[in-house]
Order: structure tokens, then C-alpha cells, then sequence
């Protein structure tokens, strides 16, 4: 294996290099201005498309230029800020759900440090590692008030879940020793256990790929989903590539119409595919009529 050998380039040296493997620069000072706040390393991905085939070669497709790139660098922010958006709306709904659901069914107020409640001890206890460390590193008021009014190890379930990331809230569902609940659970947003939890994995990885900044528009996910072949609810139709982020959009959108059956998601999706109408969207995997599908309708 070799020794990693390149060394940093200054954004003019990397202007010149572009410029070299045949990308036309309009502006070179302000494309130097951009790779200096955005990083060429982050940019890369955004110039990957316009290369010709094979890749490796590192040379531009005639007629590409820095400013196609730039368009499709800042339609990704604005793809993530979307989904990001509506995300935020399923893990309220998701948290309260597992929350409500089990809090009832257990009349425990303290099932979520509860081994009793869990059918794997090992996972029980690494979830309770991480509840730890996020109480130890919390400010939250309400925890606060809890610490110095309460004997009490450990607040209530629905304290804890305000606090959790998704990832761990998700994980935490999956070790619930009763199937009933578990059921419950899923059946609170039409789906059987399995995809339901399989869509939650899709959620939770969407969510931090927006958390951190990176590439959604045309990435493909390596993550196997499950469907199901009854749904009682609006799905779609068109068989379509499950690893990009069009279905990552509908799995969002599907969420979406039972949490708020009058949301506007298509229409922010289709306000930000006119804003950038030479986004190629059989790139995200958008199927040809997909907005005739009747999730969308």
C-alpha cells in the first residue's frame, strides 16, 4: 500500500490545474474566492460529473464549465435545507410516538433505563452509555430542574428523548423486549415493524448527511431498504433506483402525509427543480412522471 504523497495546492494553483484538465473559469478571482470558503476538496465531488469517461483521467467534458458546478453545489444546500426541514417534523413525530406509545403500554415512566424492558442487555447497555453521556453534557432547563428537584437516577422517558439523537432513539425502539409495542409503534404510522425500522435507517442517515453538509443531490446509498408489499397508505408505483435520494425524498413524503396530511413538499421540490433547471434529476433517480405518482398527488 502506498504512502499518501500529494501536497496542498493555494486555490490559484488549483484554478490553474481546472483550467488545465479543460474547465472554462469565467471569473478566476472569484472562482479562487469560492474554492478558498467552500474547500477544493468538498468542491471536488461537484466537478466529478463533468469529467469525461474513463474518470482517472481527470479531463473536462467540452464545454464544462466552473459555474455548472457552482449550480449544482448550491442546489444540493438547498436540496439538504429541504430535507432537513421536513425531517425535522418526522423526529418530533417519531420521538413522541415511541415515547407516548411505550410510556402507556409499560406504565413506566422510566422504562428507557429500565434493563427490564429490553430484550438484549448488551444493547441496553450501551444505550445507556450514550443516555449518560448526553445528560452528562446536557444544559437543557428541564434537566436541570430535574437534578435539583428530583432523588431519582434518571428523568422520565420523555425527558431523555427530548435530548437523544435520532440514531440512538431508533436503536433504543429496536431493543423493546415486547413485540406488542414495537408493533404499536409502526402501526402508528401505517408500516409493519421490519420497514418501519428500515425507514427510519434511511431517515436517520439523510438526516446527518444534511447535518453535515455533505452531498446528497447525487449520491447513491449504500443502504439495502425493505418495502412492503401492502400499503395501506398513498406509495409509489414506479419501480425506482432505492439507493438515491429521490427515494429517500419519497420515504420523507410518506412520513410527511400522515404527520400533516396538507404538506407543501412537492411544491418546494418542484419550486427548487425550476430554480435549477439543468440539475439532472435521472441522476437523484427521479423516475420519468414521477409527480403523477399518487404519494405525490
Amino acid at each position: 500500500m502506498a504512502h499518501y504523497s500529494k501536497t496542498y495546492s493555494s486555490p490559484a494553483q488549483l484554478v490553474s490545474l481546472l483550467q488545465s484538465r479543460g474547465l472554462h473559469v469565467e471569473n478566476v478571482a472569484r472562482t479562487e474566492n469560492y474554492l478558498r470558503h467552500i474547500g477544493y476538496y468538498r468542491f471536488s465531488a461537484y466537478l466529478y460529473p463533468l469529467l469525461t469517461i474513463p474518470k482517472e483521467n481527470h479531463v473536462f467534458k467540452t464545454g464544462a464549465a466552473f459555474n455548472q458546478a457552482l449550480d449544482m453545489y448550491h442546489f444540493d444546500r438547498q436540496l439538504r435545507l429541504l430535507m432537513f426541514n421536513e425531517i425535522e417534523k418526522i423526529e418530533i413525530a417519531v420521538r413522541s410516538a415511541i415515547v407516548n406509545i411505550t410510556s402507556r403500554e409499560t406504565g413506566n415512566p422510566f422504562w428507557m433505563t429500565d434493563p427490564s424492558c429490553f430484550y438484549d442487555a448488551s444493547t441496553f447497555t450501551k444505550t445507556k452509555q450514550l443516555i449518560d453521556a448526553e445528560l452528562a453534557k446536557s444544559r437543557e432547563d428541564f434537566i436541570e430542574h430535574f437534578r435539583s428537584t428530583y432523588s431519582d437516577p434518571y428523568p422520565p422517558a420523555w425527558m431523555l428523548a427530548e435530548i437523544l439523537p435520532l440514531g440512538v432513539l431508533t436503536r433504543i425502539y429496536d431493543n423493546i423486549k415486547s413485540n406488542q409495542i414495537r408493533k404499536k409503534i409502526a402501526q402508528e404510522f401505517s408500516l409493519g415493524m421490519p420497514v418501519f425500522n428500515s425507514w427510519m435507517t434511511i431517515i436517520t442517515v439523510a438526516r446527518n448527511n444534511c447535518g453535515h453538509h455533505a452531498r446528497v443531490w447525487n449520491r447513491t446509498f449504500a443502504l439495502r431498504v425493505l418495502t412492503q408489499r401492502r400499503m395501506t397508505r398513498l406509495w409509489i408505483t414506479i419501480p425506482v433506483n432505492q439507493k438515491k435520494a429521490y427515494f429517500s425524498l419519497c420515504i420523507i413524503k410518506y412520513f410527511l402525509n400522515i404527520i400533516s396530511p396538507n404538506n407543501d413538499m412537492k411544491a418546494k421540490i418542484d419550486t427548487l427543480l425550476s430554480a435549477y433547471p439543468s440539475i439532472d434529476t435521472a441522476a437523484m433517480g427521479f423516475p420519468r412522471g414521477w409527480e403523477n405518482e399518487p404519494l405525490w398527488q
